[in-house]
């Protein structure tokens, strides 16, 4: 059974998320957004309390409240780090990002390897797949659990809400045909669990989200 936890970190209210195979105990980080000590702390804790092995760092997309602790997991975790080809120029320019809004960014590292949609990993037999979603950023990345019928949509899709387009790399159009083409076609029963606010599904989105 995939087990999801999640935390809120940082003044952008960043959703990072800690998920793991009940079973094996092999687990994930998405998003790690935790900038100060403390949040640090208290991800590190929650890892240990379950008794679980991160085998994943995996960025949906290189923004930098969805990369703060990078550098954290990695380094305490020795787990894989995967992230978009696409996004590398923003994961690069982190620090100078970081200045604009008056926060130390730690220098991220490079990526083990890159995320496509034929990248395979897995944590137990737990097994997702990955949707290029790109429009908020040019390579962003949707991860969807088919069996367990979870989808973590980063900043592409909210609750009641699409990802900004105004910063670097962003483009509306392409947004929008994200959503449509490869996250509204998944079943209306699956969960949406996004990078910023509340979880929701599929269904309740293509009813009620009123930019889609």
């Amino acid at each position: 059974m995939l087990k999801v936890q999640h935390f809120v970190f940082s003044m952008f209210y960043e959703n990072t998320y800690l998920i793991w195979d009940d079973e094996s105990k092999e687990a994930a980080v998405i998003d790690p957004g935790c900038l100060e000590t403390f949040e640090e702390k208290k991800l590190a804790e929650e890892i240990e309390v379950n008794g679980l092995k991160v085998k994943y760092l995996i960025n949906t997309h290189c923004h930098i409240d969805h990369i703060f602790g990078n550098q954290f997991v990695k380094t305490k975790f020795n787990c894989e780090f995967l992230a978009p080809k696409e996004d590398i120029p923003l994961l690069s320019d982190a620090e100078n990002q970081g200045k604009m809004f008056g926060v130390v960014v730690k220098k991220s590292p490079k990526p083990d390897r890159f995320i496509d949609e034929n990248t395979n990993i897995n944590m137990g037999n737990i097994k997702p797949k990955f949707l290029f979603t790109p429009g908020h950023t040019p390579g962003e990345y949707s991860i969807y659990f088919e069996d367990e019928k979870l989808c973590f949509t980063g900043d592409v899709l909210f609750r009641e809400g699409i990802g900004r387009t105004d910063l670097w790399g962003g483009d509306t159009p392409t947004l929008l045909n994200s959503i449509r083409e490869k996250l509204y076609v998944l079943p209306d029963e699956v969960v949406i669990y996004p990078g910023h606010g509340e979880p929701s599904s599929m269904g309740y989105e293509k009813a009620n989200n009123p930019f889609t």
